[in-house]
């Protein structure tokens, strides 16, 4: 859509959704002297529109004085809107004072051109317009590729019913690619905030999901079934950039500051602590939330945190987490196993540790004998192999969100 300019008194300005109408100082003066002389100024037009029932931000900028009674009307409108006064830090001091309020397009608006005007204290400070677009049926939709999510993978769930005479809030997705059921809820403070009946959530598939193509039904408050619609899920394969990661690790170190001097060949005391390390060039998604040490040596798995400190920069991303080691083992070699890649990936290495003093015997805790017999020397670790696996002057403001979406697969 290209741009209209014409020349009026005072400036408004409606692009990409956003209604500017220029108040400044001398708006103040045109609210006690009606017939003082406005410097001319241009106007610009750009717009696709606000459906009926959708929300609108509402700020007047520019005003010279405090005012009680700011009031923005329109035909388009469900009622006129009062602004409260509010301060914005990151504005122009020249822009003067501000309001705002958040107001509704009429669900009754019919498609077109609507007048808007902006009252203080009772007297018309500015003319601008509303475009009103027609009403869109509901919509369900379901973000993902074309060429599938791989598992573990969040998904974008939005069902849309701004339309006359739909009801209710209660509305929830199922698909055996999910854990449970997901609940869908708006958000007054997300990016659709301007959607009242805008339902949504942010689900993750199940890192074991199996390849293949899954139902992904909407159902309202009464369990009726509302849309369906078809989510692809698909593992990566040889060829794909994150078929197998680039992994070193486990590794060993003994506290924070040693993390650099890392090794593979380590030995701790039973009962002692020590620490687990795992980098990966190309983690899969949502590897942060299920990376895991585990071993017979271990009081429990070691879940692995990715390292954010300014010590992991230039590095692969890496992950680590503090293990406990049982106490009354016996002296021996137990393995460590990390696994990686929704299962395609699988490295361990061997951690030593020796008995504690006056210790004899077998720890009966101890699940299995998986420790090799005999002398431990000092070099203690064996690496293991790995799985083939725009205001200007100031003026009114109406914001619309915006509406970024990544594709869909319906």
């Amino acid at each position: 859509m290209g741009w209209s300019r014409i020349t009026i008194g005072t400036a408004v300005a409606v692009c990409g959704g956003i209604v500017v109408c220029a108040v400044g100082a001398s708006s103040s003066a045109a609210a006690d002297e009606g017939s003082r002389a406005r410097k001319k100024t241009q106007l610009l037009y750009q717009t696709d529109g606000e459906r009926p029932g959708e929300l609108v931000d509402l700020q007047v900028v520019g005003v010279a004085t405090r005012h009680e009674q700011v009031v923005v009307k329109s035909p388009a409108f469900a009622h006129a809107v009062r602004l409260a006064y509010h301060r914005d830090p990151m504005a122009e001091p020249s822009w003067g004072l501000g309001y705002q309020a958040r107001g509704q397009i009429a669900m009754k608006a019919k498609r077109g051109t609507y007048p808007l005007t902006v009252e203080i204290a009772g007297r018309v400070v500015n003319r601008g317009t509303v475009h009103v677009v027609r009403s869109h049926r509901p919509s369900f939709e379901v973000s993902g590729s074309v060429e599938g999510v791989r598992p573990g993978e969040s998904v974008g769930l939005f069902f849309d019913d701004l339309y006359p005479g739909e009801t209710g809030s209660s509305f929830t997705v199922h698909s055996k690619a999910f854990k449970a059921p997901v609940p869908l809820r708006h958000d007054d403070h997300g990016g659709y905030w301007n959607n009242p009946r805008m339902f949504e959530a942010v689900p993750s598939v199940l890192p074991d999901a199996e390849d293949g193509t899954y139902k992904v039904v909407l159902t309202g408050p009464d369990g009726r079934r509302i849309a369906e619609r078809r989510l692809t899920v698909r593992a990566s394969r040889p060829g794909d950039y994150d078929y197998k990661g680039k992994v070193r690790g486990p590794e060993f170190f003994r506290k924070h500051s040693d993390l650099g001097e890392s090794t593979r060949r380590f030995r701790v005391k039973a009962g002692g602590r020590m620490h687990v390390l795992w980098r990966d060039a190309s983690p899969d998604a949502g590897e942060e939330k299920r990376l895991t040490a585990t071993s017979p040596a271990f009081e429990e798995p070691v879940r692995l945190e990715r390292d954010d400190s300014k010590s992991a920069d230039g590095d692969d991303p890496r992950f680590y987490g503090l293990a406990r080691i049982r106490s009354g083992l016996d002296g021996g070699s137990y393995p460590v196993t990390v696994v990686s890649h929704h299962g395609r990936v699988k490295r361990s290495s061997r951690l030593v540790v020796t008995a504690a003093p006056g210790h004899h015997g077998h720890d009966g805790n101890t699940p299995g004998r998986q420790r090799d017999r005999g002398s431990f020397p000092a070099v203690s670790v064996i690496g293991g192999g790995a799985a083939a696996l725009a205001v200007g002057t100031g003026g009114v403001l109406l914001v619309r969100a915006r509406r970024t979406r990544t594709g869909d697969s319906r």
